[in-house]
């Protein structure tokens, strides 16, 4: 992304409130609080979190705590997609309504986020009056624009289920390699792309009736109307370099009109004076964003316009996978533009996530759901995993499971408790649980304290790995002050008190630093860092160094990380998979 671009509007963006503001600590400069509204992509209520949801959720959260930590007014809203054919056809099948469905995939969707300690502002569902308003705004502003129009086309059609089919929802033979029981689009055997009609003997997947063809007038979104805008949009620095280029190349071959229309039946939102036509589910999803933050501030007084209004003075931040980018990164865009409403600050797209190297199996036990994972894991491994591979480009991101125990173990655990944990027996036993009265090394803490900015720096442009990297290189530094100066050798020498005191209050001082920087990635092991060290892990908390300061009693921060609980995790799913319920 364009630096350049990205500091617009926000100087000195990496500045707060003074680490240490007297004495021999340099203070910081201070800065205005950022106002920011931060959206992750919303997951589909037609079945359970898992670990590639968790990658941006995570991403997201890290992303929003860090800004929170920093003293910034930052809100992060989702919401559940909650409309579709599919969802229809599956609350059918479980003799239950569509609206029953999504609230049973709301709750444990929520449950599971939580248990990753994702921390929504607002967490709410598209299947909302905020969303339906909205939805019925934004097309009567397009439709006032120009920018709707309509047209009859031909699509198949399920004679016995009497309704259209999707190109997911039709299956037969391969054109090309003569394979059986491919979808309607493209062959999973050769890699052949064709369109329904290509297919050989094709059958509903619904019904297993034979389609037939059958007209329909649609409604579309003039999309080339809005071309000039939109390739100065892809041009602005908006987004990242990688997603610009895409986005090129659907301009650059001449945008389609986009149909955001479908026929009854059809769970979702009724157009406005066309009875039987509903909003295609992509429509009002990222509406949905919308919707959602209105509902936060009906409730909180929040003032709605100054975040989404053309005029604007908010940040806005959507994290999204790269799968569907021409969505928010053509579609969305230009539907604001027309409306009359603002655009994104920036849009943030990852890559997907791999496990040992390959695609999620189901029957290698390696397409995890949220919840399987949290039946046998503890969710901040996960977390600082995640943190620990992520960086700003689109990349793939693989979980290599073994590497995942080793580093959990070597860096959170092996680095960074230990200092808190070695230093903590010392005060215990021979100081009533208290910090030295003075600093024992000004320069070293100094030290720690000047890599903030680099390190705030790095999360701030979603470089997490070299934040990580920074952090754990910070905890070797640490450990090696303690190694050198030995305090479990001094304990053991007469009159010597006074030194163990003041090397085991610096290490404690130097793991408040480390577990600050750490707090956005691991917010439950800070949060029993904050009950050990009595004190605020907050960026801006950082006023000075814990002197004559009581500590509770030391607890354990994070366990080691159970290799047999991995293989259990995968054996769980691997069963799911087998019984399917994955």
């Amino acid at each position: 992304m364009d630096n350049d671009r990205r500091e617009t509007g926000a100087q000195n963006r990496y500045s707060s409130a003074p680490f240490f503001s007297h004495g021999m600590f340099k203070p910081m400069p201070d800065s205005s609080a950022r106002k920011i509204l931060v959206t992750s992509a919303l997951p589909y209520a037609n079945g359970s979190l898992h670990l590639g949801h968790l990658l941006e959720m995570v991403q997201t959260d890290i992303w929003v705590r860090f800004q929170k930590s920093r003293g910034n007014d930052c809100l992060y809203v989702c919401a559940d997609d909650a409309h579709g054919t599919a969802i229809m056809l599956t609350a059918e099948k479980l003799g239950i309504s569509p609206e029953e469905q999504i609230a049973r995939i709301k709750a444990e969707h929520e449950r599971d986020a939580a248990g990753f300690h994702i921390g929504f502002d607002n967490y709410y569902s598209t299947h909302s009056e905020e969303n339906r308003n909205w939805s019925e705004e934004i097309y009567r502003r397009l439709k006032a624009n120009g920018h709707i129009a309509s047209r009859a086309i031909v699509q198949a059609f399920d004679p016995e289920k009497e309704l259209f089919l999707a190109d997911r929802f039709i299956k037969g033979t391969c054109p090309r390699c003569k394979t059986p029981d491919q979808y309607g689009d493209n062959c999973e055997a050769c890699g052949a792309t064709y369109t329904p009609a290509d297919l050989i003997d094709p059958v509903s997947a619904i019904s297993g009736a034979r389609p037939v063809q059958k007209e329909s007038t649609h409604f579309f979104f003039t999309l080339p109307a809005l071309a000039d805008m939109l390739k100065a949009w892809i041009g602005s620095g908006t987004l990242q370099p990688q997603i610009a280029n895409k986005l090129r190349e659907w301009t650059d071959a001449g945008l389609q009109e986009w149909d955001i229309s479908r026929d009854a039946p059809y769970f979702g939102f009724e157009i406005p004076g066309e009875p039987g036509k509903f909003f295609y589910v992509w429509l009002d999803a990222p509406i949905g964003y919308i919707a959602s933050f209105q509902n936060y501030c009906q409730r909180s007084g929040r003032d709605f316009d100054s975040y989404w209004q053309a005029d604007a003075n908010a940040e806005l931040y959507h994290f999204i996978g790269k799968d569907i980018i021409n969505f928010h990164g053509l579609f969305w865009p230009a539907m604001l533009h027309s409306a009359g409403l603002r655009t994104p600050t920036a849009i943030y797209a990852h890559g997907f996530l791999t496990v040992n190297g390959t695609k999620m199996s189901k029957s290698r036990g390696t397409f995890i759901k949220a919840g399987t994972y949290l039946e046998h894991l503890d969710a901040e491994y996960l977390r600082y995993y995640f943190a620990a591979k992520l960086s700003a480009a689109v990349d793939d991101i693989d979980l290599n499971l073994e590497d995942f125990v080793q580093r959990v173990n070597a860096d959170v655990v092996g680095k960074i408790v230990n200092i808190a944990s070695r230093c903590a027996g010392f005060l215990r036993k021979g100081f009533d649980n208290t910090t030295a009265g003075n600093c024992a090394e000004p320069a070293l803490l100094q030290a720690f304290l000047d890599e903030g900015e680099a390190i705030a720096r790095a999360y701030e442009e979603r470089e997490f790995s070299k934040a990580i990297r920074a952090i754990v290189a910070l905890a070797d530094r640490a450990n090696q002050y303690i190694d050198d100066k030995k305090p479990w050798v001094l304990a053991k020498e007469g009159g010597r008190e006074q030194e163990v005191h003041a090397v085991c209050s610096m290490g404690i001082n130097l793991f408040r630093v480390l577990m600050t920087y750490l707090k956005p990635v691991l917010p439950a092991m800070a949060d029993r860092s904050e009950a050990f060290l009595q004190c605020s892990l907050d960026w801006t908390a950082l006023d000075g160094p814990l002197l004559a300061h009581q500590l509770a009693p030391f607890q354990p921060l994070l366990t080691r990380v159970d290799p047999g609980a991995v293989e259990s995790m995968l054996d769980a799913s691997a069963e799911q998979a087998k019984t399917g319920l994955a």
